[in-house]
């Protein structure tokens, strides 16, 4: 999906804005898988950043949607938040010129066209210290229908991942959504950059 269409729908709530963050993202936090300074990219409007700011990490958000990052920092204005949002390509994040030991994803990796997973894998690292962790969040080919972002299979997500990575976990999770009882099958994955070089 293009921008436009993302855009468009930040004109409205798009079905993962669910006034809050994640329910993985708060167990993520809770068991301490998460340092210091973090990088949420595909931020959307913020509250996983948001959150994550209030427990005292450092978080940066970006996103590629003028709307999602206008509505981030007007929320993160309004509660006196030190979390900073950017509008940013995250195929280009080595331009940022920063290092983060972890940067989480709720949503963005599927989104991606084939084509363009190598290009965000070596833009990750160009961020990730070595030893840091990404925190990805992805909806998986047993969630049924064809509605909404492609399904990702683990072995997709070990192939990207597959030179300069160790994936430390792929498990199953849940992707809460502001459709009434609806919650969407997701893989989360905890991928560790190993040693900084990353193949094209």
């Amino acid at each position: 999906m293009g921008t436009e269409i993302f855009e468009e729908m930040y004109q409205g709530v798009p079905p993962w804005e669910i006034d809050g963050p994640q329910s993985e993202i708060v167990h993520l936090a809770e068991q301490g898988a998460i340092r210091s300074p973090v990088l949420d990219v595909g931020c959307g409007t913020g509250e996983n950043a948001l959150y994550l700011t209030d427990l005292g990490f450092e978080v940066a958000g970006i996103d590629i949607v003028p709307t999602a990052v206008e509505k981030a920092l007007s929320k993160a204005k309004k509660r006196s938040s030190p979390a900073t949002f950017l509008v940013w390509n995250a195929l280009q994040l080595q331009e940022l010129h920063r290092r983060f030991n972890t940067v989480i994803d709720s949503g963005f990796f599927h989104v991606l066209p084939d084509k363009k997973r190598p290009v965000f894998v070596k833009s990750l690292a160009s961020v990730l210290d070595v030893g840091g962790c990404y925190l990805m969040m992805c909806f998986n080919e047993h969630e049924p229908g064809s509605w909404g972002p492609r399904r990702v299979t683990q072995a997709e997500i070990r192939e990207s991942f597959k030179q300069g990575w160790v994936i430390d976990y792929i498990r199953e999770a849940i992707f809460d959504t502001n459709l009434g009882a609806r919650r969407c099958k997701a893989w989360l994955s905890s991928i560790t950059l190993a040693d900084g070089h990353v193949m094209k």
